[in-house]
Parts: C-alpha cells; sequence; structure tokens
C-alpha cells in the first residue's frame, strides 16, 4: 500500500494564501527583537509565512 505524504500547509501573511510551506519563505523574530529570514526552518522564535512573489514581499513591507 502506497500512502500519499501530507504536504504541510501554511498561511502567507500578506495574501492570506494557504499554500505549501516549502514554497514559503519563513521571517523569525527573536526574544531579543532582532528579524530575519529562516532558511532552515527551524530558527527558535516567532515566525510569520510569507510567499516568494514580489507582490507579497511588498504588500508585507506596507502592512509591516
Amino acid at each position: 500500500m502506497a500512502s500519499n505524504k501530507k504536504i504541510p500547509l501554511r498561511k502567507c501573511v500578506a495574501t492570506g494564501e494557504m499554500m505549501p510551506k516549502k514554497e514559503l519563505i519563513r521571517v523569525v523574530r527573536s526574544k531579543e527583537g532582532e528579524v530575519s529570514i529562516d532558511t532552515t526552518g527551524k530558527k527558535s522564535g516567532r515566525g510569520a509565512y510569507l510567499s516568494k512573489q514580489k507582490e507579497a514581499i511588498l504588500l508585507a513591507k506596507k502592512k509591516k
């Protein structure tokens, strides 16, 4: 029996679209307040997912 592997979905904070986790960028804020891009997906801190599309990045910047 071949089972289908579950693909984790996350919501883009700018557009509100549900997309596969691999297609999004994770932005993390540490306890010290430092904001960075999490390429591994394993950094500790509050994380938000953002679409890789230019329009979504500009919209997120506008929304802060």
